[in-house]
């Protein structure tokens, strides 16, 4: 199956109306600041598909976590790399992970995390504006998975206006 420019890359929720999951979506959004429900479900997608996969190499391990790591090791290295294990985690880690987990390694929630913008909301206007950069590149995708060796290279471009510490929308205290 390739992953083509109409192929939908999320599952909606099998039951629609249910207050309390609409409730919970509703605080997700605005706490990172997520454009739509769409960007929340495709973070979900996505965390099945890890949990799916470690759920298979388990399985073919019977159980065995060690023999799972062993067989699962890039992709525990890839988990890594985004930020979503830590060093010490093993496969039997994956299947604890939430949704959360991946949202905090946007490079919307980065950005509000390092105190380049007040609100989630406003990250995200910077990112889609082009004000920011990582590693040098221009990035206008605030749903970017940003890798921990990225973290540190976050930051404004310099031909922006909000490279210089004194404008207005800068966030308070940030050097």
């Amino acid at each position: 199956m390739s992953t083509g420019q109409n192929t939908k890359r999320y599952e909606t929720p099998n039951h629609p109306y249910q207050g309390e999951r609409i409730a919970d979506e509703g605080n997700m959004l605005s706490t990172y600041g997520l454009k739509n429900k769409q960007e929340l479900w495709r973070s979900q997608s996505q965390l099945r598909r890890f949990r799916r996969e470690a759920r298979r190499l388990l399985g073919e391990a019977q159980g065995d976590a060690e023999i799972a790591n062993a067989e699962g090791t890039e992709f525990l290295a890839r988990l890594r790399r985004i930020g979503v294990l830590g060093d010490q985690d093993d496969i039997s880690d994956v299947l604890s992970l939430t949704v959360t987990d991946l949202l905090e390694r946007r490079l919307q929630s980065i950005v509000y995390r390092q105190g380049m913008a007040s609100t989630p909301q406003q990250a995200r206007q910077f990112v889609v504006h082009g004000h920011v950069i990582v590693d040098g590149a221009r990035i206008d995708r605030p749903g970017r998975t940003v890798a921990v060796t990225e973290e540190d290279a976050v930051a404004f471009d310099e031909m922006s206006p909000l490279a210089d510490d004194l404008h207005p929308e800068r966030a308070e205290g940030q050097e």
